[in-house]
């Protein structure tokens, strides 16, 4: 049995968990109001990834509105924005055609660029580590320390060197306390800690249930004629039914190189439905394969997203704490933008969170609540954006139809302004129906050189973990997953799974649930979709998980 020696600890004003643009925005943005008002404070950055950059993944085509309020010079800064939009395509699919639609303002990317949101954190990161940031990539924040008042104090970095039988090996290393005044939990989509705060504090009992969807993109080296930078595209319906929530994007970058992907709403129903093979179904309509035909595909990740909006926000602050960024849910999801959003919601909380913070943090013997976030961000054009377009994801449970009237109805008539709200459809998990009740959906098999299979896809995400540590995908109920999982819902883990880590195997002839933890990118859909809640994704050894470079 392992014995826990003793942690560690340092003491900081700050500290944040995720190296992503929110949590690279709010440790700027402090460092940059204590400049102004000549103090000192000391701020701290943890990232799970092997470096800053690593686990980010998005489309992305970024609004460059709150990087220039936190960096008003990034251009002259060098920051990565250079391919900027210069047009837009919105195309609805049929089997063998492309519908031109007329472009919604929702859609309209005219001063925004396209870039590679891995590069834009590495980029945050060298800005804020030049004002005094420390900045602690491969090191996963494992769990939350709490005063005895029961606020947030701090957390704490996963132990090193834990063998497969939970037991310490030769390189065993015990994690670090990390102190702080406030803790800024920034971890994106489903972080296991800011899961583990919504729930400590309650912090969604007056908010609607949050919704989710996947994303799963690739990028590719394409041949010089098909190559159109600048160019935007965006696909809605097949290869998908009117029923579930989904499309692509197609986004054309400097240097022959491609970003395309695919999003599904994991409120889908049918459990034969494997968003993997719907992505590259996609691509081999007739108006979108031309483009990657004789091309190279370069990268492969995917990544859940945080698609409930304004009224699926928790409360976002509580004794000691506060949430960011796409951990809280400020997605705009009609937009398919998440990064001004993010940035935006750092710099507010650090506003807030440091009209909170003391002079001598030492003495300090529970965690203060910065409550002024809450009133800065009703107060700010985010939550007006984001208010704006609150009733255009939930109008997509009435079916791909009507939901496209109504929200050309908010656009263009209403302009955002409805006196009412719209609830979502309820939790993902719950939306799926039983295996007996749905028809298998037959899938092409890869041709190795426009669509392909999982693994050698997560061969492409870098993705590396520790051999020898516990699995960081647990079970709550072992049972379950044959008895529900497999009997009743045909093992949906086996296909929403972008990554192979789950596979149904036999053993003495009974079927059997396989792990392939080693595979997991991180996206946290089983986290979400599966249908009792008994999959618990955990942070594995710190540095483990993709290697995104260029995603």
């Amino acid at each position: 049995m392992m014995t826990q020696t003793e942690r560690e600890s340092m003491q900081y004003d700050v500290v944040v968990v995720g190296a992503g643009v929110a949590g690279l925005s709010t440790a700027i943005r402090l460092k940059q109001l204590a400049a102004e008002q000549n103090r000192d404070i000391s701020v701290c950055v943890v990232e799970k990834g092997s470096e800053v950059g690593a686990h980010i993944l998005s489309g992305a085509v970024i609004d460059p509105k709150s990087l220039s309020e936190l960096i008003p010079d990034w251009k002259a800064q060098g920051a990565p924005l250079s391919r900027s939009v210069t047009e837009d395509r919105l195309l609805f699919l049929t089997a063998t055609q492309a519908i031109p639609l007329l472009t919604p303002p929702s859609f309209h990317n005219h001063g925004n660029y396209i870039i590679s949101l891995g590069m834009l954190c590495r980029w945050l990161g060298t800005q804020a580590e030049a004002l005094g940031v420390e900045i602690y990539p491969g090191f996963a924040a494992a769990e939350v320390l709490y005063h005895e008042d029961g606020s947030v104090k701090g957390i704490a970095t996963g132990d090193m060197g834990i063998g497969k039988n939970n037991e310490p090996t030769a390189n065993y290393q015990r994690g670090m306390a990390l102190l702080a005044q406030q803790t800024v939990f920034a971890e994106g989509c489903r972080g296991s800690l800011s899961k583990q705060m919504i729930k400590q504090f309650g912090l969604d009992k007056d908010s609607q249930t949050q919704t989710y969807g996947i994303g799963i993109k690739e990028l590719w080296e394409v041949d010089q004629a098909q190559s159109k930078p600048g160019t935007v595209i965006h696909t809605i319906a097949w290869p998908l039914d009117s029923k579930t929530y989904g499309g692509s994007f197609l986004y054309h970058l400097d240097n022959n190189k491609v970003a395309v992907g695919f999003v599904i709403g994991l409120d889908y129903q049918n459990p034969y439905l494997s968003p993997f093979e719907e992505f590259q179904r996609y691509k081999t309509h007739p108006k979108i394969r031309k483009i990657f035909e004789g091309g190279r595909r370069i990268s492969y990740g995917a990544r859940a997203l945080s698609e409930g909006g304004l009224q699926s926000l928790p409360k976002l602050t509580f004794p000691g704490g506060v949430l960011t960024g796409d951990a809280a849910g400020f997605l705009n999801v009609p937009r398919i933008k998440g990064t001004h959003t993010a940035i935006k919601s750092g710099m507010l909380a650090a506003e807030a969170v440091f009209t909170v913070l003391h002079g001598d943090a030492a003495e300090l013997q529970k965690g203060e609540e910065a409550t002024r976030y809450t009133e800065l961000f009703k107060n700010s054009w985010l939550h007006k954006e984001l208010h704006s377009v609150r009733n255009v994801r939930p109008a997509f449970k009435w079916g791909l139809f009507p939901a496209l009237a109504y929200a050309a109805a908010e656009e263009y008539i209403l302009k955002g302004k409805a006196p009412w709200t719209l609830k979502h459809h309820g939790t993902d998990h719950g939306s799926l129906k039983k295996a007996k009740d749905c028809q298998v959906i037959a899938y092409p098999k890869p041709d190795g050189k426009l669509t392909f299979d999982r693994l050698s896809s997560v061969f492409l995400s870098g993705v590396n973990h520790e051999e020898n540590q516990p699995p960081h995908l647990r079970l709550n109920n072992p049972d379950a997953a044959i008895r529900i999982n497999y009997r009743e819902y045909a093992a949906p883990e086996t296909r929403y799974c972008p990554a192979a880590v789950y596979e149904i195997t036999e053993e003495s002839g009974e079927p059997r649930l396989q792990i392939n933890a080693q595979n997991c990118v991180h996206c946290k859909t089983c986290d979400i979709k599966d249908p009792t809640q008994n999959i618990t994704w955990t942070c594995p050894e710190g540095s483990g998980g993709p290697n995104y470079a260029e995603m």
